[in-house]
């Protein structure tokens, strides 16, 4: 997950999230809390384990809050363990690689991008977490477990997830066109964009100037008709970028480019909209385009940022399905933080192996603005109704993969202007030649390596 969307995430998912939706209470009745209560009643206190951790985390603000209230809930179980969490920030990579190459890491890390942390377990730097791995099977699908592995071995819990195989509507833009409710095929979803475009509003509000948000887009479509198997194989360049099902899937993507006066700002607006300002245009008001595919995320910018009410204003449904095949269907692509030790002692055994539990999930999905695959939090827990929307998928979902781009070397998956983000910006500007964008996206790969 990149700088500009993990901005997004920090500042929006934690602010507005925590804040914005306790303010629309009413709207949506609250989640029991009995699962954060259940966990104090059946607490064993562990006073054998002692020492220190230190963590150094990308978490701030309202997010650095809500992870100290885990590590207080942590503390309550191991006393004789003290956590100090360092909020790095956005220079999280930067300053874990700097650190490593010193020869004097954090005891534990929260990391983002799974391609870094292949790259530290290649090269000795990080410990595996074998000792919680029943922990982890327990509690995380299959799917999970491979998401923190490096070959055979467990390196990482995905502790934090975000869904972003998501989309966001507005309401009253749907009423104005006579839809009722948002899509859940990809002929409805075409269907729709024209009754849309029809009734007066652009179907589409777009964030091209973040390139991630293209990539996240041509991703689900992918995903979405070609399913995991084939998605991981593309990630792992087992499969070109000139082959003929990105050929299929960016075919796809026209169908929602294609058309510039669908698009809010037609395609030269597209293409300078950053994120949240797509958000901003399609929730505002006036409304400037009825939909964004984009993560979870994009509900706490939504309430932060305009008086669009959940439900009445806004709404969202899982990506629209393309295949008829249930597994390609029911597939999650996923953000995710995933925590990392690169040193054994048992104070930090301690702590990772609480981390991979349902409690310190809990504590977190309570307070808001946080996702996770772990299968023992309830949708209950969550804070609101459509967070319980956008959340529970992550959880249930058979099969998930992680960000394709976020799983690259970053001169191809995560830098401005270049590699993914540049060529998709540019595939958004002239949509006529996706043969000549493959090409320039394999040459780009390549180039990264």
């Amino acid at each position: 997950m990149r700088t500009d969307r993990k901005l997004a995430v920090r500042v929006v998912a934690g602010v507005a999230i925590v804040a914005a939706l306790a303010a629309t209470a009413a709207v949506f009745a609250g989640a029991s809390q009995g699962g954060v209560a259940g966990a104090k009643k059946t607490m064993v206190v562990n006073k054998k384990v002692s020492g220190k951790v230190t963590f150094d985390g990308i978490w701030t603000a309202a997010e650095q809050s809500a992870f100290e209230k885990v590590i207080k809930g942590f503390s309550k179980q191991y006393p004789k363990v003290k956590v100090h969490y360092n909020p790095v920030g956005d220079n999280l990579p930067t300053v874990l690689a700097t650190a490593v190459a010193a020869g004097h890491p954090p005891d534990m890390a929260d990391i983002a991008q799974p391609g870094l942390i292949k790259q530290f377990a290649q090269q000795h730097k990080l410990k595996p977490i074998t000792y919680a791995k029943k922990t982890v099977q327990k509690n995380f699908g299959p799917a999970w477990v491979k998401l923190g592995s490096v070959g055979k071995k467990l390196y990482a819990v995905v502790y934090k997830a975000a869904n972003k195989s998501t989309l966001w509507y507005n309401v009253p833009d749907f009423k104005q066109a006579g839809i009722k409710s948002g899509p859940k095929t990809w002929s409805q979803l075409l269907k729709d964009a024209t009754l849309l475009k029809n009734s007066g509003i652009p179907a589409w509000s777009l964030c091209g100037a973040s390139g991630w948000t293209l990539t996240d887009l041509f991703e689900n479509i992918y995903l979405r008709t070609y399913g995991p198997a084939k998605y991981d194989a593309l990630t792992a360049h087992k499969i070109k970028w000139t082959d003929k099902s990105v050929t299929k899937a960016m075919t796809e993507m026209k169908q929602i480019i294609g058309d510039s006066s669908n698009l809010a700002g037609g395609r030269s607006g597209a293409v300078q909209t950053d994120y949240p300002t797509c958000v901003d245009d399609a929730f505002g008001t006036p409304s400037k385009g009825a939909m964004v595919p984009e993560s979870d995320f994009v509900g706490g910018a939504i309430l932060q940022d305009t008086k669009s009410k959940p439900g009445s204003g806004f709404n969202a449904v899982p990506f629209p399905t393309i295949t008829n095949n249930k597994a390609d269907s029911s597939a999650v692509e996923i953000g995710g933080d995933l925590m990392v030790a690169f040193k054994d002692t048992p104070a930090i055994r301690a702590f990772v192996t609480y981390l991979a539990s349902a409690k310190a999930a809990k504590i977190w999905a309570h307070i808001g603005g946080f996702g996770t695959g772990n299968k023992g939090v309830a949708p209950s827990v969550y804070p609101d109704k459509i967070t319980r929307a956008t959340e529970s998928p992550i959880g249930k979902a058979k099969s998930v993969v992680f960000d394709m781009s976020d799983e690259q070397k970053a001169a191809f998956g995560s830098t401005a202007g270049q590699g993914e983000w540049g060529l998709f910006q540019k595939f958004l500007e002239n949509p006529s030649d996706i043969k000549s964008i493959q090409q320039q996206l394999e040459a780009a790969w390549k180039a990264a390596q």
